[in-house]
C-alpha cells in the first residue's frame, strides 16, 4: 500500500456566514483525502494547544492518519476566515501561525523517508527545510496554488518531483508554456488546475488536457487538494498521466459534494478567534 505524508500547513476554516467551521489546510487535506482513497497516510506539522489545534488533531485521529510526529506548541492554532458566494469561497482574513516551527530532526527525516510520496505547499512556510525534504523523500510534490512568482519557483522547483499550480485565467496556450517552463527547472511532472476549465498536465515531454467533470457542487473548498490526492495515488500506481488527471478530477468533484475539505464541522463559538472582521482581529 502506498504511504503518503502531508507535511506543513493546517488551519481551521471558519465559515462566518454559515456559523460552522472545519479542520483543513493543504497538507492535512491531502493526507486525509489520500487515506480515504486507500493510502496509508501521515501528517507532520504543528498545531496549537487550543480548541482549534484539538479540532485538527481529533479529525486526523478519526481518519486514521498517523500523527506520531505531530508537534503541539504553546501557541494559538492557525485559522482562516471564509465567506461564501454560492458554492465559491472568499478568504476574508487569517491567522497563519505555527507554519515555520518544524525543527526537523534526524528521526523526523528517517520517518519522512519511510513514505512513498511526500507533499507540501506554498502555505507551509517550509522553504528552509525543503532541501532536507528533497534528501529524505523518495518522491516530493508541492502545491504552489495561484500565489506563485518566478523568483519563488526558481528557488524551489529544482527540488521537486511533482509541481502543482493553479491558473484559472490564462488560456490553454499560456498554461502549456507554464508547464514546460516549470518542468525545465527540475520537476518531472507539472500539473496546472484551471478551475472550471479543467487541468493540464506535462510529463516526459507530453501534454495531457483534462476537461472539467460536471456534477453536484455544494462547496469548492478542498477540491484542489482532492485533485492532488487522486492524482498522486494514481501516478504512483504506474498509471499514465491522462488517467492520473482523470482520477484527480473525479476526486475533486467528490470533495465538492459536501461542506468543508473533509467534513467534521463544528459550530462557531461566541467570542472565539476569527469571527471579528479582519481589521478588528
Amino acid at each position: 500500500m502506498v504511504r503518503v505524508l502531508g507535511i506543513g500547513d493546517n488551519t481551521v476554516d471558519i465559515y462566518v456566514d454559515h456559523g460552522i467551521q472545519f479542520p483543513g489546510g493543504n497538507a492535512v487535506n491531502v493526507a486525509v483525502l489520500a487515506r480515504r482513497l486507500g493510502a496509508e497516510a501521515s501528517y507532520l506539522g504543528c498545531v496549537g494547544d487550543d480548541h482549534f489545534g484539538n479540532m485538527i488533531k481529533d479529525a486526523l485521529i478519526a481518519e486514521n492518519v498517523d500523527i506520531s510526529h505531530l508537534r503541539t506548541l504553546n501557541a494559538p492554532n492557525a485559522w482562516s476566515r471564509i465567506r461564501h458566494a454560492g458554492a465559491d469561497r472568499v478568504f476574508d482574513g487569517s491567522q497563519p501561525t505555527l507554519r515555520d516551527a518544524y525543527q526537523l530532526t534526524d528521526d523526523d527525516h528517517e520517518y519522512i523517508a519511510r513514505h512513498d510520496m511526500v507533499h507540501s505547499s506554498i502555505y507551509s512556510k517550509i522553504e528552509a527545510d525543503l532541501q532536507g525534504l528533497r534528501n529524505s523523500a523518495p518522491r516530493l510534490s508541492f502545491d504552489y496554488s495561484d500565489e506563485f512568482d518566478w523568483s519563488y519557483i526558481g528557488e524551489t522547483a529544482p527540488m521537486l518531483d511533482i509541481a502543482f499550480l493553479s491558473d484559472a485565467d490564462s488560456g490553454e496556450t499560456g498554461c502549456r508554456a507554464l508547464c514546460k517552463d516549470v518542468a525545465a527547472l527540475g520537476p518531472t511532472t507539472v500539473v496546472i488546475t484551471r478551475g472550471s476549465k479543467g487541468a493540464i498536465g506535462f510529463r516526459n515531454g507530453e501534454y495531457e488536457v483534462q476537461p472539467v467533470i460536471h456534477g453536484t457542487i455544494v462547496d469548492t473548498l478542498g477540491a484542489g487538494d482532492g485533485f492532488i490526492a487522486g492524482f498522486l495515488l494514481t501516478l504512483h500506481g504506474g498509471q499514465p498521466l491522462a488517467q492520473a488527471l482523470a482520477r484527480g478530477a473525479e476526486n475533486a468533484l467528490s470533495v465538492c459534494a459536501y461542506r468543508g475539505a473533509f467534513g467534521y464541522g463544528t459550530a462557531i463559538q461566541p467570542n472565539q478567534p476569527g469571527i471579528a472582521a479582519p481589521e478588528q482581529s
